[in-house]
């Protein structure tokens, strides 16, 4: 006899279980576009080398980054979904670098292009946009831009990069944006009918586990925030934090510990947040650590069962802030 995370039942809000919801059991997936963005860390504009974390192929699909035309990126990203994954509906997904920086007439001309070609190639099966970017790389035009997608029958997700709470954080990672930005850049979606997603990071070697754990007051406390994917940091080729590493190697996740860490912090999290990712993993040739040695699939399947094990439930713990 199964439990009941054998029959795709978990005990917090997960965005596989919410997308079958809202599109009638049809199973929905994310294809993942690189328009060329670049990122005003990357540029000069705030800074040079972008964070300390961060190589942007990493998690960027090796296909996305071999396939600089959008229309084969789209027709191969459908293709790919449909024959491995089984998928019905599809989300366009601009997601490696910053994809809202870039004036408001280039954008809105990427968006089109890459919502038509798919459209062509999925006729009736393009559900939404969803657009990665930086909480300092956000203006009232852009979110207006964004909020017009939906006049044509897409829902829109605006994920924004909070990685950590902490300034002192942003600061030691080359982040160039701060906390307050974010802040700034959620009270301008406060309104707005476009669904908002936040990606944090845990493990940054200097923050202690009641440091991170706080990470969930501060998210419970933006209503405007339905999604939240979180990430434990990994260790990449290629950048700033990987250099360091190797040179002087200095703790980060296990699995088991991360779970653990996860069965603290689920509970404390608003329960009506939706979870569309529990951790992420780096493509193997690039990885430095942690490598934990097993598939993606069966990663998933330890947590889910180790929660379930646990009798952890999102949000049993959650406090509401009273004003």
């Amino acid at each position: 006899m199964g439990t009941p995370v054998d029959f795709g039942q978990k005990s917090y809000n997960f965005y596989g279980a919410y997308l079958k919801g809202k599109y009638g059991g049809k199973r929905v997936f994310k294809i993942i576009v690189d328009g060329g963005f670049t990122c005003p860390n990357r540029d000069g504009s705030k800074g040079f080398g972008g964070c300390s974390y961060c190589n942007v192929d990493s998690f960027t699909p090796e296909l996305s980054r071999s396939t600089p035309n959008i229309r084969e990126q789209i027709e191969r990203g459908i293709e790919r979904a449909r024959t491995g994954y089984a998928a019905e509906k599809f989300i366009v997904y601009f997601q490696p670098n910053t994809n809202t920086y870039a004036p408001v007439h280039y954008l809105k001309m990427m968006y089109d292009e890459a919502i038509a070609i798919a459209r062509q190639i999925a006729p009736g099966d393009i559900v939404g946009l969803s657009v990665g970017t930086r909480p300092d790389c956000i203006d009232a035009e852009k979110v207006a831009l964004l909020e017009s997608y939906l006049d044509q029958g897409l829902d829109v997700d605006l994920e924004m990069g909070m990685e950590s709470i902490y300034n002192e954080t942003l600061l030691k990672i080359n982040r160039g944006c701060s906390h307050e930005e974010l802040e700034q850049a959620l009270s301008l979606v406060q309104n707005s009918r476009l669904d908002v997603c936040v990606h944090t990071i845990f493990g940054f070697p200097w923050e202690t586990k009641e440091m991170m754990l706080r990470y969930a007051e501060e998210i419970n406390r933006f209503p405007q925030i339905k999604f939240v994917k979180l990430h434990h940091l990994h260790i990449v080729e290629g950048s700033i934090m990987g250099v360091l590493y190797k040179r002087e190697p200095f703790k980060v996740f296990s699995l088991e510990e991360y779970t653990d860490f996860l069965a603290e912090f689920i509970p404390l999290l608003r329960p009506d947040i939706i979870l569309q990712r529990l951790f992420g993993i780096a493509d193997y040739d690039l990885l430095i650590a942690p490598n934990w040695g097993v598939k993606k699939s069966q990663i998933q399947t330890y947590i889910d069962k180790s929660l379930e094990q646990r009798g952890i439930t999102q949000g049993s713990k959650y406090l509401p802030v009273i004003a």
